[in-house]
């Protein structure tokens, strides 16, 4: 019975952000995603790389990330998103910046709708 919960848990969890996805392509001129298919595709590549990636460069850059108050996490989280944009065929960034503006929106809109990709 658990495992239908976190498959049910997953499904929503990869439809709320497709929905958060594509609020921040349509409010950003700078990332471009192509169809439907590549938003899903790219939530559910993000979710992988947080779940692999992320944890791993967090540890890596900890250093920084208490010199800046944890505000380096936003380079990682802009990191992300730019090997999400390598990795995700559709799904274009137009630089780190664009990058670093989509990671804040899509997690200002996930906070809204009290959903996290991670």
């Amino acid at each position: 019975m658990k495992n239908s919960s976190s498959t049910t848990s997953f499904l929503s969890k990869v439809l709320i952000g497709a929905i958060s996805v594509f609020l921040a392509d349509f409010l950003l001129s700078g990332v471009q995603i192509s169809s439907l298919l590549s938003g899903i595709v790219l939530v559910v590549v993000i979710i992988l790389i947080n779940f692999t990636i992320k944890p791993i460069l967090v540890l890596f850059t900890l250093p920084i990330s208490l010199l800046t108050f944890g505000l380096f996490l936003l380079v990682i989280n802009a990191v992300v998103v730019l090997l999400a944009a390598e990795l995700t065929p559709g799904f274009t960034v137009d630089g780190f910046w664009w990058a670093m503006a989509f990671a804040l929106i899509l997690s200002l809109i996930n906070s809204i709708l009290g959903v996290s990709l991670d």
